[in-house]
């Protein structure tokens, strides 16, 4: 007789003594039948109880025969239980562990007499779970073989003959003499006192560089359940880890060894047994006394407050002439996460560098180190420790409390507020007899662009290439002074600081406090006068003037005579006109400067008046 169902049964007739060998099997029957009984029926567990009752009931196939034959002598009949009936109603699938000797459980039951289905006694009603240990007598006798071989979770309905329970005496009014009872069990949890925490990775990343040691801080997400499966606790619900120390209390010992050892981003069932959890006494409402506990942890974050900043170069600059220092103003791109790769910031995703002193404390202390000693074009991983970041604060909604922040950061340039402008020739002509200075009209080709190359501006986007006058504040100041000393077809190289360019505020197309490549050319010169001035000599001026601009010798200059004396200066070299303006209206305008009664003619008595005049101001533009 091998199912679920195992009982071993009495055949000798109502009131008769049963054989030694209907009896309680012995140790020795037991194991003796054991190696006799087919590998699958000793599988269940059930196996000493099943071969016994095979051998039983040869023996009372046996028996019957006999009574068949000696009628007279002897009576059959059905008589009481001689060990225990198993029912195992409810079998869970999976079966990782069964009940040992020597093992401790926890179940809960209903316990009724067989004879009429009466309850006398129920965990479920004492709202705890009995825990006890199997095999070495702390529970009667049936209990300890019919809960042998159970899974977690399975249920069982247990019969237990009298002499295997509380015998012909009972137990405490409870129990009558000679009671057959029957146990309803649902199995919570096993273990033993040899069980170590149970260690299981569910994943772990390729690359792992550092694992959990003791003294580490960590920062964990879990979900918490008893053995049963059923939920305890969970880290997820709240979106926000589970944070501590390693190796210095603050945890059950079993999740401090489950811990050690793991990989940021790495997945773990971690079994801990009662002994290494909460023990006697539980925890809350939740966790109860002698509680296997299983959690699911994954690994957030890791750090040791004796970490110090990490930085590593994932990109060299081409050509470094310069690195940042303290001080200086800088403007980067950077992307932002955290240590399992989960994205806090970026400021590619706002289109828009970061921007900041370095070394003056604007920026967490890390970065603030880490900003130290790059070059433009650089990229660099940095990876900051909560106490050289944000610590045990964090930033509300943005950066958990004792989180490590891994920035990937870009430098787009870097300046210095006392920086000059840059200039590097790149050509130069042979002859140079003649180079660009204030007041100088000049025509020039352009580019320009950001320092990681991005260009803004091209002379080449226009169908000519732009004109200005050099000092007359009609171009930033950095690109002023970097046209200025250039021969008619020389090309520079110019960097302009944003104090020396479109400052904070940036301008159209050009980001704010952005330093400036400008790739220069100059394709013509022409010489200039002051600003406020027309016509400028080159030289001393005749003396006396007006019979000099008499060429005719009438004592009186009209408009044509007086036109005719400033072009004769201006061939000679000994004047020059205000450049990029017609030479007619410049000559008319001076004219009319000088004839005082606008008579059409200049006469000596206007020059001088005039040239009185003139000894009181400080700008003019006539002779």
């Amino acid at each position: 007789m091998q199912s679920k169902f195992t009982r071993l049964q009495n055949s000798t007739g109502a009131g008769a003594t049963p054989p030694p060998s209907l009896g309680e099997p012995s140790y020795e029957l037991e194991e003796s039948l054991r190696s006799s009984v087919p590998s699958s029926f000793r599988s269940s567990r059930l196996s000493v109880a099943t071969a016994a009752s095979t051998y039983t009931m040869a023996f009372v196939v046996s028996l019957f025969l006999l009574c068949c034959v000696f009628v007279i002598v002897v009576k059959c009949d059905s008589g009481p239980l001689i060990d225990v009936v198993v029912d195992r109603y409810d079998i869970p699938s999976v079966c990782p562990r069964e009940v040992g000797t020597e093992d401790f459980v926890r179940y809960h039951f209903n316990g009724t007499f067989f004879e009429g289905g009466k309850k006398f006694d129920s965990s479920h009603d004492r709202g705890n779970a009995f825990i006890s240990q199997v095999g070495l007598g702390r529970m009667i006798t049936g209990m300890d073989r019919g809960i042998m071989g159970m899974c977690v979770n399975e249920r069982r309905k247990i019969t237990i003959p009298p002499h295997l329970a509380y015998g012909s005496i009972g137990t405490g009014g409870v129990i009558p003499p000679d009671a057959v009872l029957v146990f309803d069990i649902h199995l919570l949890d096993i273990w033993s006192s040899d069980d170590k925490v149970q260690i299981s990775t569910i994943s772990k990343p390729e690359k792992c560089k550092r694992t959990v040691e003791a003294s580490d801080y960590v920062r964990y997400h879990y979900n918490g359940s008893l053995l049963s499966g059923m939920y305890i606790d969970t880290s997820f619900s709240s979106n926000q880890t589970y944070n501590t120390y390693v190796g210095k209390g603050d945890l059950i010992q079993g999740m401090e060894e489950g811990l050690l050892g793991m990989c940021v981003g790495e997945r773990r069932i971690v079994v801990v047994p009662p002994f290494l959890g909460y023990g006697e006494k539980g925890y809350g409402t939740k966790i109860p006394p002698q509680a296997t506990l299983v959690f699911e942890v994954l690994l957030v974050d890791l750090f040791n407050t004796n970490d110090d900043l990490e930085v590593v170069i994932t990109r060299l600059a081409k050509n470094c002439t310069r690195k940042t220092v303290k001080g200086d103003y800088i403007r980067y791109h950077y992307n932002g996460t955290f240590l399992d790769g989960s994205a806090f910031d970026s400021s590619y995703k706002r289109n828009s560098t970061y921007n900041t002193y370095i070394g003056m404390g604007y920026v967490i202390l890390g970065m603030d180190r880490a900003l130290q000693g790059l070059c433009i074009g650089e990229r660099r991983r940095v990876v900051v420790p909560p106490h050289l970041a944000y610590g045990e604060q964090g930033v509300e909604d943005l950066i958990p409390s004792s989180a490590v922040l891994v920035f990937d950061i870009n430098v787009i340039d870097f300046h210095n507020p006392k920086d000059p402008i840059e200039i590097k020739v790149t050509h130069k002509p042979k002859e140079c007899n003649m180079t660009s200075e204030g007041d100088d009209m000049i025509q020039y080709r352009y580019n320009c662009s950001l320092m990681d190359g991005t260009l803004l501006y091209s002379s080449d986007h226009y169908d000519s290439a732009p004109i200005t006058t050099l000092g007359a504040n009609k171009v930033i100041l950095g690109l002023d002074d970097g046209l200025k000393g250039m021969c008619v077809g020389e090309k520079r190289e110019v960097i302009v600081p944003p104090h020396l360019g479109h400052g904070e505020n940036g301008a159209s197309g050009v980001p704010k406090s952005a330093v400036l490549f400008f790739e220069l050319e100059l394709l013509s010169l022409s010489k200039g006068v002051p600003d406020g001035y027309m016509f400028v000599w080159l030289g001393d001026s005749p003396d006396p003037l007006f019979p000099a601009m008499d060429l005719n010798g009438d004592h009186e200059v009209p408009l044509e005579e007086f036109s005719a004396f400033i072009m004769i200066q201006v061939s000679e070299l000994k004047g020059r006109l205000r450049p990029g303006m017609n030479a007619s209206v410049i000559i008319k305008d001076m004219f009319d400067n000088q004839d005082r009664d606008k008579d059409g003619k200049i006469v000596l008595d206007e020059l001088k008046l005039k040239a009185e005049e003139d000894s009181d101001k400080a700008r003019h533009e006539e002779l």
